[in-house]
């Protein structure tokens, strides 16, 4: 089973965004693909959002318990939520539950929680989970000033822990604002100083990402691997 994993600079940058259209392109392309989140913190009218939009992207078929498994009220990081509800995160499980895909799609995207270091045990950050399951890592990024810090310390981070990056999408979650002219020089900023691949950018309000490169796509088939 092929691989992908979306993580983020920061929490709400846009990752579950970015996993369902990545999963809407896949199938549009014959791929039957699964998607995975190891945990969900942040109840919505009853709802865990994320896992919901997940589900709907991946075109039904498979339990909400085997796309998120882990599920907790607060909107909190995970080992934080747990522990206000007197639970605790299983270890075992973030990685358990990516592996029960194996043999039910032939590629598994899994969204992360927070940004790369958020912390997902008393001990683990998703850097360890993305790490242990061996794909190319997606950094999503908020479009916007302060992005190029951002940017390049989860860049630095994944390196550090022998990540492969697959490449940055940046994305504008909210509308911009007029003066931030930084939405048109980050991308520059970042492949120069990151030394990655931009693989394209998101506007507000859009249905779907625009490539760096008006003639290019993203593959995402070949952005995925089998786990090292």
């Amino acid at each position: 089973m092929q691989g992908l994993f979306i993580t983020g600079t920061d929490t709400g940058v846009g990752k579950t965004w970015v996993a369902t259209m990545a999963a809407g392109h896949l199938r549009a392309q014959g791929v039957k693909v699964g998607a995975y989140k190891p945990a969900a913190s942040g109840i919505e009218n009853g709802r865990w959002r994320d896992v919901d939009l997940l589900h709907e992207a991946i075109g039904g078929g498979f339990p909400h318990e085997r796309i998120c498994p882990q599920r907790f009220d607060l909107p909190l990081a995970p080992p934080d939520a747990a522990r206000q509800e007197d639970r605790e995160v299983d270890a075992g499980l973030l990685k358990s539950g990516a592996d029960w895909w194996n043999g039910q799609v032939e590629l598994l995207i899994v969204e992360g929680v927070g940004g790369l270091l958020c912390p997902l045990t008393e001990t683990e950050t998703v850097a360890d989970l993305a790490a242990d399951l061996g794909w190319p890592v997606v950094i999503v990024a908020r479009n916007a000033l302060g992005t190029i810090n951002h940017t390049l310390m989860t860049i630095d981070a994944a390196r550090h822990r022998g990540l492969d990056i697959a490449g940055v999408i940046l994305n504008q979650p909210h509308p911009p604002d007029p003066l931030d002219h930084s939405v048109h020089t980050n991308a520059k900023a970042i492949t120069r100083l990151g030394q990655v691949t931009i693989l394209g950018h998101v506007e507000h309000g859009a249905d779907d990402l625009l490539p760096p490169d008006a003639t290019a796509t993203i593959d995402w088939s070949q952005l995925a691997c089998d786990p090292r």
